[in-house]
């Protein structure tokens, strides 16, 4: 039965079903389920800082439920992407009720689907990747396989890394650099990838030039089939979900740096360069992305059999809550900056 604790991570879909069926303020259930009723369940229940030994962490990382609650977000996420869409544009709908349905769906699009995303992103099955770039597409946000994978995880808390977010930087600040900064980098790793492998722009491994037309292609289907009101709220969705994955970058590694060693290049990443929280819902709700060090340490680590280090540093809340703190920039500094190593302000 605890195999099937990551279920609810299920809870956020079920919300924007409350949140698309209800009229009224009803509509904002799913922020407030998000940002207010876990927050205050991170706050009730203790952490677990657990480990599973050598035997228990062989038989997790071969069970094939814990890859299967991952695949089951695809069809979800765009179930209720296709439900929310005939809903606005063929209801009667109020323009308030609208934007609490784009949040809630938005909210959907960037835990179920980038967050899953980025999960599948690592693994190396082809057919788990196409998955990982089906779920980042109604985010409009498939340049980040690319630069998460050969870009974040080889600059993380560094100055040029666009995802790490700098000592006193606002949230707000970071969602405008972070954005541009990933996109622009994504389209150098790409041709520096097509480089490596003596591949032309044109070839049909650039897939930057793919993601362009694809995602595209998408909109104006939406537009096709739901008219022009249904690709403006498709774009406010998608807006939301990459907004609310920036987010998480910027709490990820806030402030951490890694020291520029004579050579010119940084040491290597270690336990101690990303933010990590062992509040037991944020960690299911999120497949276990609370437990970033561990992730960098291997990336191609699955969710279930991620450790905690006793090294790593640790939020005094967990992440959602940690994200509602960010929106707040004098609070969010008031209790993070304290905790930041002094050699790393400097560097």
């Amino acid at each position: 039965m605890k195999d099937l604790k990551y279920l609810a991570a299920f809870t956020l879909p079920i919300s924007a079903v409350i949140s698309l069926n209800f009229n009224g303020y009803w509509s904002f259930f799913t922020p407030f389920y998000a940002f207010v009723i876990i927050p205050v369940l991170e706050l009730l229940l203790p952490q677990d800082r657990t480990n599973f030994d050598d035997e228990e962490r062989g038989i997790k990382m071969n069970k094939a439920i814990f890859d299967w609650l991952l695949y089951l977000n695809v069809p979800i996420v765009y179930g209720l992407l296709i439900y929310a869409l005939w809903l606005v544009t063929s209801q009667s709908v109020a323009h308030f009720e609208i934007v609490g349905i784009t949040l809630s769906l938005g909210i959907v699009l960037g835990t179920n689907g980038i967050n899953v995303a980025h999960e599948l992103g690592h693994r190396l099955k082809t057919n788990e990747r196409y998955f990982a770039k089906f779920l980042l597409l109604p985010s409009l946000y498939m340049h980040f396989y690319i630069e998460h994978n050969f870009g974040h995880h080889v600059n993380a808390a560094t100055n040029e890394d666009p995802a790490t977010a700098k000592y006193n930087q606002t949230v707000y600040s970071f969602w405008i650099t972070s954005v541009i900064r990933q996109y622009i980098s994504a389209w150098k790793l790409q041709l520096k990838i097509l480089k490596q492998n003596k591949s032309d722009f044109f070839s049909q491994k650039n897939d930057m030039f793919w993601y362009l037309p694809i995602q595209t292609i998408y909109l104006v289907l939406v537009w096709y089939i739901f008219g022009l009101t249904g690709m403006l709220f498709a774009l406010g969705a998608a807006i939301v979900g990459f907004l609310l994955l920036e987010t998480v970058n910027y709490i990820e590694h806030y402030g951490l740096l890694r020291t520029k060693l004579p050579s010119g290049r940084y040491e290597r990443v270690k336990k101690i360069h990303s933010w990590n929280s062992n509040h037991v819902v944020g960690r299911i709700v999120l497949y276990e992305l609370t437990r970033h060090s561990d992730h960098h340490y291997k990336s191609s680590k699955k969710y279930q059999i991620l450790d905690y280090h006793d090294i790593s540093p640790q939020m005094p809340y967990g992440y959602p809550t940690s994200m509602v703190m960010s929106f707040l920039p004098p609070l969010w500094f008031k209790i993070m900056n304290p905790r930041i190593p002094a050699e790393m302000k400097t560097s």
